[in-house]
């Protein structure tokens, strides 16, 4: 009896997109997704790699490759961050203009509900469509939440390097400043902490004040058992 050749399924075209914000990352170490796609049955029809903040819309590989997309392709990439840091409206914008291309988003950690809200009718598919909608967004919001907090303790740690007369420290600088916090903790002047750490008074003052200053942005708890030990 003859059986007949049932052709296999087309593969879905992927594309995939590559970013790390500074030249000093390295793209490399997001190559094993382009694998992990392959391997999942998925046809790459190209990877895009950029070195720029996630924070920026106007990212050249990014617009490339929504120019590229077609319909019913998927988008994938390392994380959601890697797609945007953009505030939520801006972010929800740029996802809407991937969608409307007819592609979607296959990311890890971002709950892909799209074939199950295809598949369903009436409320099933309004609530499968809400829930993606609001994963979406949570995801979305948290990837510019972090962004912004990196930047502030950023800002932070400048500036207290800053106020301690530092900029990134080196090793004997460091050792020093120690020196100080701990001579001051432990009740001696301001003199004799500079004769005992081989500085001047000038950097004694500023390094406790820096110290005195990080210790104001501590979260309270850490603070409360820095002063009990006092």
């Amino acid at each position: 009896m003859l059986t007949e050749n049932v052709p296999s399924p087309a593969p879905q075209i992927a594309r995939v997109y590559l970013r790390v914000s500074t030249d000093a990352q390295d793209l490399r170490r997001q190559d094993a997704i382009v694998g992990e796609a392959k391997a999942a049955g998925y046809y790459v029809a190209a990877v895009y790699r950029e070195k720029a903040s996630g924070a920026r819309a106007d990212r050249p590989e990014l617009l490339r490759m929504i120019a590229d997309l077609q319909p019913g392709e998927v988008v994938i990439a390392e994380k959601i961050d890697r797609i945007s840091r953009l505030p939520l409206t801006e972010a929800e914008q740029l996802v809407e203009t991937i969608r409307a291309r007819g592609a979607r988003l296959a990311i890890p950690g971002v709950v892909d509900l799209s074939d199950l809200a295809a598949d369903a009718d009436g409320i099933a598919r309004i609530v499968l469509e809400s829930v993606q909608a609001m994963l979406l967004k949570i995801a979305l919001q948290m990837a510019h939440d972090d962004y912004t907090d990196r930047r502030e303790r950023q800002r932070q740690g400048i500036a207290l390097a800053k106020a301690a007369g530092r900029s990134g420290g080196r090793k004997g600088d460091r050792a020093t400043h120690a020196r100080i916090v701990a001579l001051r903790e432990a009740g001696k002047s301001i003199a004799k902490t500079a004769e005992l750490a081989d500085c001047d008074r000038s950097t004694v003052k500023r390094v406790w004040a820096a110290h005195r200053a990080a210790q104001v942005q501590e979260p309270s708890p850490q603070r409360n058992h820095r002063e009990r030990k006092r």
